[in-house]
């Protein structure tokens, strides 16, 4: 590191010290420089900082910064988590200063390379820092974990869509600092050394195969509180076979052709299409490009004389070949009429992706049957297999599906919006739907609909909102009010549907507070008081994930859920006494009021029952209640 940068960071090591930068960077939000080339990888950057303060905050309240990170210091490798986490926003704070005051509108200049590498190493470094902070050390509140735990997701992601950090063509584009326009500066910018960066990074996520059941199949994926929401089958995910581009991370790392890659992304393109001058991009950057209202073309800055993108077959012809004679795996999709098994051999779609090419070209007739018979089609072929799902995307009907979820047939924006629900499924499809506008009029649906539409448009915003982002811009758009009422309201299928939807959903902070004010507590009481007893899973597994907000507990216990609870500690099955100790538990935490009163309604006799004889997570969850009120049973003998 420069030495004035190493001198800022030492002066700003203390937690006040980072909250005045993490203040600074959010400042820089709303600065004059925050146009631009970087324009979104800045207000990214920043809205996920922004985020951080809290965790920064309890850290302060504990008071125990300076007595851990000593000890840890000299006792191991994780002693330095703060000092890492305070490096990676000072260097977040240098990144920001330089982009958002680029002056060059051309992606390929070198400068802008640098700071495109730039970004690309301080997201990994603030993922880094967070993934080591000892929580329970610092007694962090569960509602802080969750929100760290969201922008540890995204700034994973973020480094995903960056690429790999392991490369020669990495270290030498960080290995001269720049000033604001690029050229050489000594104290500027924050250089990352090679002997920082892993041997490897695990750019694939989670891996996890998805499991959700398309349309009138789907089941209520949760139990015992934990979210399974991230297990959706979709009828046998891809494995990659062969190279992957995020796994060339050796220092003679093969150059990828400029002419392949996207002008915007600087990402070797999977789908590179055509705009009115000329110029090629990757289709999803492009498209995101016009949605954001440009009317400009990205390089050239001429005015675009029509927004219609053509496919250039030719240039992607060109990467398949490329990747196929430097034996590197291909970006998903359909090349030369070849799809991708999951055993790394190909299988000739070329018959069906004519098929499909012709349904989506009918999608846009103006002729009603003919529109509403292809859109009924492709609900059928994409609800078969994944293979459908790529190849329907491929040829581009996402948008124009989007599109039909506006219209005044019910017929037809029935099976529009169930189609939505089926792509969702393909994992690359969820960016794809949200980059197309898909979700105000997936809410709209959710509010007027029919009710097998409103269910598929509940069971849609929850496949959705598996990706981490999503949850917030969902939370954002009004979904929450609409999936409450149909929870109280709906067919039992939709109640379930909007169940799954809410749950996964409320795993953001941001969310439950929306969720409370809905009226969702009233809803789920009336579930646990149904002599059916059909959603009682369904309502606890909700409670247990908004019990740790305050505004949800004070509703909660406003509407007189405890005794409720008390009762199923005594009564329920084994998972709902579980569920019922947890949520006890989270209300009971440093609540003297709360704790008397389940002791008044006399929980002692079945949370000891349940501390001998439930679940493994039933008897930490009552031993711990347990401790507590005998903790507030002698400070009021004392």
């Amino acid at each position: 590191m420069a030495g004035g940068a190493a001198v800022a960071v030492a002066g700003e090591r203390t937690v006040g010290g980072v909250l005045e930068v993490v203040g600074e960077i959010v400042g820089m939000l709303g600065g004059n420089g925050s146009g631009g080339l970087f324009r979104k990888d800045c207000m990214d950057l920043v809205r996920r900082i922004a985020l951080l303060k809290h965790l920064l905050e309890e850290i302060r309240d504990c008071g125990l910064l300076d007595e851990l990170t000593n000890s840890e210091s000299s006792s191991s490798s994780k002693g330095s988590w703060w000092n890492d986490l305070v490096l990676a926003l000072q260097a977040a704070k240098r990144l920001l200063s330089v982009s958002s005051s680029f002056t060059s509108n051309d992606p390929s200049d070198v400068a802008a390379k640098k700071i495109s590498f730039q970004f690309q190493c301080v997201t990994w470094k603030l993922e880094k820092a967070l993934g080591n902070i000892p929580y329970d050390r610092f007694d962090i509140s569960e509602e802080v974990q969750e929100q760290v735990a969201l922008v540890k997701a995204q700034l994973k992601r973020a480094t995903e869509r960056y690429g790999s950090l392991n490369s020669r063509k990495f270290f030498h584009a960080l290995s001269q600092p720049m000033d604001k326009e690029g050229s050489n500066t000594s104290d500027q910018f924050v250089v990352v050394k090679q002997d920082h960066v892993p041997e490897s990074i695990d750019l694939k996520g989670d891996g996890a195969e998805q499991t959700i059941n398309l349309e009138r199949s789907r089941s209520f994926p949760l139990s015992s509180g934990v979210c399974q929401s991230n297990n959706v089958n979709a009828e046998g995910q891809e494995n990659s076979a062969g190279k992957s581009m995020d796994e060339i991370k050796q220092p003679d790392a093969l150059a990828i052709p400029v002419d392949f890659l996207c002008p915007i992304s600087l990402e070797l393109m999977r789908d590179p299409v055509i705009v009115a001058t000329g110029q090629t991009y990757e289709r999803s950057y492009i498209q995101r490009w016009i949605d954001c209202g440009n009317v400009t073309c990205p390089k050239t800055q001429q005015k675009l004389q029509h927004l219609m993108l053509t496919p250039n077959y030719v240039l992607r012809s060109l990467i398949t070949q490329w990747c196929t004679n430097h034996n590197i795996e291909q970006p998903t999709g359909v090349a030369n009429g070849k799809l991708r098994k999951s055993d790394g051999s190909f299988r000739d779609v070329s018959g069906d992706v004519a098929a499909i090419e012709a349904l989506v070209r009918k999608l846009s007739s103006l002729s009603v049957e003919e529109c509403r018979a292809a859109v009924a089609e492709i609900r059928s072929l994409s609800k078969r297999s994944t293979d459908n799902r790529i190849l329907i995307a491929e040829a581009g009907a996402i948008p124009i599906l989007v599109n039909l979820l506006t219209t005044d047939d019910a017929v037809m924006l029935e099976h529009a919006v169930t189609s939505i629900l089926n792509l969702s499924i393909y994992e690359n499809n969820k960016g794809l739907i949200m980059l197309a506008g898909a979700i105000p009029s997936i809410v709209q649906i959710l509010r007027a609909g029919s009710m097998e539409a409103r269910e598929n448009a509940a069971a849609t915003l929850f496949s959705l909102s598996l990706l981490d982002e999503n949850k917030i811009i969902i939370g954002a758009s009004g979904a929450i009010p609409a999936l409450v009422d149909l929870l109280q309201n709906g067919s039992m299928r939709g109640k379930k549907d909007a169940a799954t939807a809410l749950f996964n959903l409320c795993i953001y902070l941001g969310n439950k507070g929306r969720a409370v004010r809905a009226g969702i507590i009233s809803a789920l009481l009336k579930m646990l008081t149904d002599s059916r007893n059909c959603m009682v899973d369904e309502a606890l597994t909700i409670l247990s994930v908004l019990a740790s907000n305050q505004e949800a507990k004070v509703a909660i216990v406003k509407a007189s859920t405890i005794p409720v609870l008390i009762d199923l500690l005594r009564t329920g099955l084994p998972r709902n006494k579980e569920n019922a100790a947890a949520i006890l538990l989270s209300l009971c935490k440093r609540d003297s009021e709360n704790l008397a009163c389940i002791s008044r309604l006399g929980a002692l006799i079945p949370l000891t029952e349940l501390a001998k004889s439930g679940t493994e997570r039933a008897k930490r969850k009552a031993t711990s209640l347990l401790e507590h009120l005998r903790k507030l049973q002698q400070l009021q003998q004392e």
